[in-house]
């Protein structure tokens, strides 16, 4: 649980890197917590589960800067510049390229965006 609210902690934190785990149990997070934003629309106000009702996109807009955060983040992580987030605008040809670096491994050691997240530091450094 502390992986998937880490990115919620480093609200909107652009710089650094993060790793592969809390860039996909954010995104499992954020996935699981669009569900029952959708359900609850679609329980207490009749909305269809296709439309955006006043809870998800509550839910949405408030998950919106810390998924843009963690995805650069994550996109530091394997050397590459923030800017490449812009490829979401891409429709499918840019989101499978963004998947690829989202799921490629980082850099070991150091690079341009600071040290690796995976050398001597603990989950439970973060949160204390």
């Amino acid at each position: 649980m502390e992986w998937m609210l880490l990115p919620l902690k480093r609200y909107a934190e652009f710089s650094g890197r993060s790793r592969r785990k809390e860039y996909w149990m954010f995104f499992l997070f954020s996935f699981i917590l669009g569900i029952i934003a959708s359900s609850i629309d679609t329980l207490l106000l009749g909305f269809p589960l296709e439309n955006n009702g006043p809870v998800n996109a509550i839910v949405s807009l408030a998950l919106l800067i810390p998924s843009l955060a963690v995805g650069v983040r994550r996109l530091h992580d394997t050397g590459r510049s923030g800017w490449w987030m812009l490829l979401i605008f891409a429709i499918i040809i840019g989101w499978i390229v963004l998947l690829i670096f989202f799921v490629t491994d980082s850099d070991s050691g150091n690079n341009a965006y600071g040290p690796s997240p995976k050398m001597g530091q603990d989950i439970s450094d973060i949160f204390s």
